[in-house]
């Protein structure tokens, strides 16, 4: 096989690699994955597939169809970690495919070099930390992301056919059928985020008095994949879109007390971890971006559809008053073709001076971690251990002794292909032991799987059970029930129990303490080990209690 046509194989490796092969190595972890597998599954067991459920209550944080992707990898696989993540895992995977196809297709330069930099560009794509660590979790992110990829880059394809054909059509609907299933995964930045980097391009590209006619197909396609759905759960929910519409995203977006609130410079600061391990050679490639694109007679539409793609959605997420890293997420398809063009362009030169400065600044920090890892790990820091187990510690070291030779090894290497290709290796032993990698206390504070598998079976489906809001999702999730009562603060369920058939399963200490007196024998009780301090004093004597751990969840028998 010609090396040029086995470079696809590499991606493909590494996807295998990191993203399936390790998938269901380690327990789900609150509060996101538990949330994510306990909807869908009640989605099954109820066998209503329109109105979101958690622990029975009304959830009306995000659409159905993520919810509705999960469910069918548990028909399909059961109920297992695996299942849950195998759809993010797989958005990844196709979101790689289409910057492929993207790439290939929209190129200016000869086929060859076509083909380099679409592979590149998806193999910068599947080894960026940020889509690793979304990918590898059961969250919504990857598919929106996905959608939005597959919406802008049908739309791109519509524009490079011929004027008025079928293809262009075809295109223009598949555009809008993906923007409607992005709505239907997260919401109205299904719709928000194709036109914030769309407009724009046509712009640029000088075809603005083209919307109307490029813009009523995909309008309409997505209207009729969102619309069903819509106004099925208006019907069964008439308060859905009320609280979708305004808390979810005005309040979110604009409130000063809008939930995880960050300033406008977050997501700048937590690029260089994000990106990584490209982050470091970033220099690099905006000086080939510039280069390229003040090139004559190319074909720069792909390098404007990125930057557009990339720099406008991510200042809109910037100005949101909400953030979380898992946001910025749709900027990263844009963001590894970027880098693709422009590291080619500078090493094409023969520039080599600033990327291989770059990765030996990334090598030196993580000499500086090795070494942060081994001292804490020997000698202590104030009594913490990161691992408790020494083959953890030495796996981790083994990944950054890996990360820190290969990116030597690209520093030396010589020719363009041969030093992208290397620095995406780098990071691969870490990446695919990753699940084995959680420091112990994280897993204590995040994974209450334990508590349940060792300790759960005295838990009957006839005990009533009461759990911490931390707590409620993942008690659900392991014992497949949605009749959990909520103590005390009521987190992320406070909107499903304010409804007036759903309030008596929000308990205060006073109500949990009769409701125990009444069930003495048969109540359980699941919250967090630092809240158990605080309030099994305040209750009656439990017969039994077991912990994971300080930072961990308690479960106590009464």
């Amino acid at each position: 096989m010609r090396p040029s046509k086995a470079l696809p194989l590499i991606p493909l490796a590494l996807f295998l690699l990191v993203y399936l092969f390790p998938l269901g190595a380690r327990e789900l972890l609150i509060p996101d994955e538990t949330r994510y597998g306990e909807i869908p599954r009640e989605m099954i067991a109820s066998g209503d597939w329109v109105v979101p459920r958690l622990n029975g209550l009304r959830y009306f944080e995000k659409p159905v169809f993520g919810y509705w992707a999960q469910a069918a990898s548990i028909l399909i696989f059961g109920e297992n970690s695996f299942a849950l993540r195998l759809p993010s895992a797989l958005a990844v995977g196709l979101s790689a495919l289409l910057i492929y196809l993207l790439v290939l297709r929209g190129g200016g330069r000869d086929p060859e070099a076509d083909h380099w930099l679409a592979t590149s560009s998806a193999l910068i794509y599947i080894t960026c930390f940020l889509v690793v660590g979304v990918g590898t979790f059961a969250l919504l992110d990857g598919m929106f992301s996905f959608f939005i990829t597959a919406c802008i880059t049908a739309f791109f394809f519509a524009t490079q056919a011929q004027r008025g054909s079928g293809r262009e059509i075809t295109f223009l609907l598949l555009a809008g059928a993906a923007s409607g299933l992005a709505f239907l995964t997260k919401g109205f930045l299904g719709f928000v985020l194709p036109v914030l980097a769309l407009f724009p391009y046509l712009l640029w590209q000088k075809r603005l008095r083209e919307l109307w006619r490029l813009g009523w197909p995909p309008l309409l396609a997505a209207i009729a994949v969102a619309l069903p759905w819509s106004i099925l759960v208006h019907l069964r929910e008439p308060d859905f879109w009320v609280r979708f519409a305004w808390y979810e995203h005005i309040h979110r977006f604009l409130a000063d007390s809008a939930q995880h609130k960050r300033s406008f410079w977050f997501f700048f600061l937590a690029a260089p971890g994000m990106f990584l391990p490209w982050a470091f050679v970033l220099p690099t490639a905006v000086a080939g971006v510039k280069r390229r694109m003040a090139e004559p007679d190319r074909k720069n539409s792909v390098l404007r559809l990125s930057l557009c793609w990339f720099v406008l959605p991510f200042l809109f997420f910037s100005l949101s008053k909400g953030k979380l890293l898992t946001y910025i997420l749709p900027c990263v398809p844009p963001l590894a073709i970027l880098l693709s063009q422009g590291l080619a362009n500078t090493l094409e030169r023969g520039k080599v001076k600033l990327f291989n400065l770059g990765v030996m600044i990334l090598a030196a920090f993580l000499a500086l971690v090795l070494l942060a890892l081994l001292y804490v790990q020997i000698f202590g820091f104030q009594g913490f251990h990161l691992y408790g187990a020494a083959w953890k510690t030495l796996l981790a070291a083994g990944g950054l002794v890996f990360f820190v030779a290969i990116c030597l090894g690209a520093v030396r290497a010589t020719g363009v292909k041969r030093k992208i290709v290397t620095l995406a290796i780098a990071p691969l032993l870490l990446l695919a032991t990753a699940p084995w990698l959680m420091p112990d206390l994280t897993l204590q504070a995040s994974d209450p799987g334990p508590l349940f598998r060792l300790e759960g079976h005295p838990i009957k489906p006839g005990t009533v059970v009461i759990a911490g809001q931390d707590a409620a999702a993942a008690t659900c999730c392991y014992l497949r029930r949605a009749d959990v009562y909520v103590l005390d603060s009521p987190g992320e369920l406070k909107y499903g129990l304010s409804y007036p058939d759903s309030r008596k399963r929000h308990l205060r200490l006073p109500a949990a303490s009769r409701l125990i007196s009444r069930n003495r024998g048969n109540t359980a009780l699941i919250i967090r080990s630092d809240v158990a301090q605080r309030m099994l004093p305040k209750l009656p004597p439990p017969d039994y209690v077991t912990s994971t751990g300080p930072k961990g969840f308690t479960l106590a028998l009464f």
